[in-house]
């Protein structure tokens, strides 16, 4: 699915099928959001001024690429996860099985966008550090990307929490809400503090 054109991509993602949906779309923006990251050190590299964070830019650029080649592949994994769950939507609901095939389903389509908003963290912490390492003139980019992946968190979310409400063990749902929930505010506070870092950066 990641070999689509972005062209073929958007008009997929307009019609009334499923595949490929919130998720995929949210994985799609990660994946650019880690590019962005990538760029910024990209921009950065060689700058004298800069010389002092060439080896910790480094570092970030291979983090964002490994992001970014994650990313973009959630947007597969995401449409894997569904599938199972969409053929045990319609599944005879009088048979033995179904309750037991149905949670695992509903879990395991939680699950891929749960790995997408911790992927989004590992993003944002990059952008905290180009806030500071990145060259003047390409900062706005790490701005850019902790700005759309400070949202993507809670697109994330409501993927999470759209098959954690039709679980039968709400302990696990309730603690998986809870977890992820706590998990994509503490990065959106995180996400606008770079934001308004870089902000004073190109104000000063």
């Amino acid at each position: 699915m990641k070999d689509k054109t972005l062209e073929q991509f958007t008009l997929d993602l307009s019609t009334k099928d499923p595949i490929p949906g919130g998720g995929g779309a949210t994985a799609l923006v990660g994946s650019i959001c880690a590019s962005l990251s990538q760029m910024v050190t990209s921009l950065t590299a060689g700058k004298k001024t800069y010389a002092k964070y060439e080896e910790e830019n480094q570092m970030i650029a291979v983090k964002a690429e490994i992001l970014r080649t994650s990313l973009l592949n959630g947007i597969q994994e995401d449409a894997d996860a569904f599938l199972p769950l969409a053929k045990a939507y319609s599944m005879d609901k009088s048979l033995p099985e179904y309750p037991t095939v149905m949670e695992e389903c509903l879990r395991n389509a939680a699950k891929a966008p749960a790995d997408l908003l911790e992927r989004l963290c590992d993003v944002i912490e990059l952008d905290e550090r180009l806030a500071e390492t990145g060259s003047k003139l390409a900062i706005s980019d790490a701005a850019t990307s902790a700005a759309l992946a400070g949202g993507a968190l809670y697109a994330a979310l409501i993927n999470i929490r759209v098959n954690t409400r039709l679980m039968k063990d709400r302990d696990y749902a309730e603690e998986m809400d809870r977890k992820y929930a706590a998990l994509a505010e503490e990065y959106r506070q995180r996400a606008e503090k770079v934001y308004q870092r870089i902000e004073e950066r190109l104000n000063g």
